[in-house]
């Protein structure tokens, strides 16, 4: 694993293969590990895939100060500019694709074709009871999986864990969504992608794609874990998608 200094923070990535840019963005209390099952089908399909931890997940340290979609967004368009060096597609589930949607939309120079799996964007969208409003409620006592993962890769060990459990609870629960006029603006190509028994609804996704004028919808059977619980389902369409026209004008 490599290590990038991004706007004075330690960022630790992977990357595999050769060929166009693929950058993958993980959800909220986990790292790149998520994306094991998509890393070598992506590169055996041609592309360079390029793996993030954001600030306070996975190998990557803490710093001080509240975790917001905002300032994730800006570290990873840094990350594109500094790191990666060109322009890139990017792949976003969960928190990750609330990430991905805000670099397109403010820095989409960046970013060719845009992947967003398993994510409301406004909290309308999300289901019943769903797993986000469960951690919420859970706040002063996280589920112990969570800690377990976050204590095996932080460098911050395991005692630092409920402060980042809060900063992520804190970020989520206060989190206003994006407004549909502003998803009206990403120009990128994007494919959103959803498990029939998601936290997202189905017609909230169908709303995302009519809001994004370039964009697809893609419902494939499983939860929010789709791409974990079922790579042989996910990747076919997400690497179909990202072999198509390269740039957004060709759409």
């Amino acid at each position: 694993m490599s290590v990038a200094e991004v706007s004075g923070r330690s960022i630790h990535y992977e990357t595999a293969g050769e060929g166009t840019p693929v950058v993958l963005l993980h959800g909220a209390l986990c790292g790149a590990e998520i994306w094991a099952g998509q890393v070598p089908a992506l590169t055996g399909a041609g592309f360079r895939v390029w793996t993030p931890e954001r600030s306070g997940h996975g190998h990557s340290p803490d710093v001080p100060g509240p975790f917001s979609y905002d300032e994730m967004a800006e570290q990873t368009a840094t990350f594109l500019n500094t790191v990666v060096g060109e322009r890139a597609h990017l792949v976003g589930w969960s928190d990750g694709a609330v990430v991905g949607a805000l670099v397109a939309r403010h820095w989409p120079d960046l970013v060719d074709r845009l992947v967003l799996i398993g994510q409301h964007f406004d909290p309308s969208g999300e289901v019943q009871d769903s797993l986000s409003s469960q951690l919420i409620a859970q706040r002063d006592d996280p589920p112990a999986f969570l800690r377990a993962a976050y204590a095996a890769t932080s460098p911050d060990g395991a005692d630092h864990f409920p402060v980042v459990y809060a900063k992520t609870i804190d970020m989520v629960a206060g989190w206003p969504g994006i407004d549909f006029t502003e998803l009206a603006k990403i120009s990128a190509p994007t494919l959103v992608i959803q498990g029939d028994y998601d936290e997202v609804l189905l017609e909230h996704s169908a709303a995302v794609v009519t809001a994004i004028a370039p964009a697809r919808l893609a419902v494939l059977p499983g939860t929010h874990a789709l791409p974990m619980e079922s790579p042989q389902l996910v990747n076919p369409v997400l690497i179909d998608f990202l072999l198509g026209a390269e740039s957004s004008s060709a759409w």
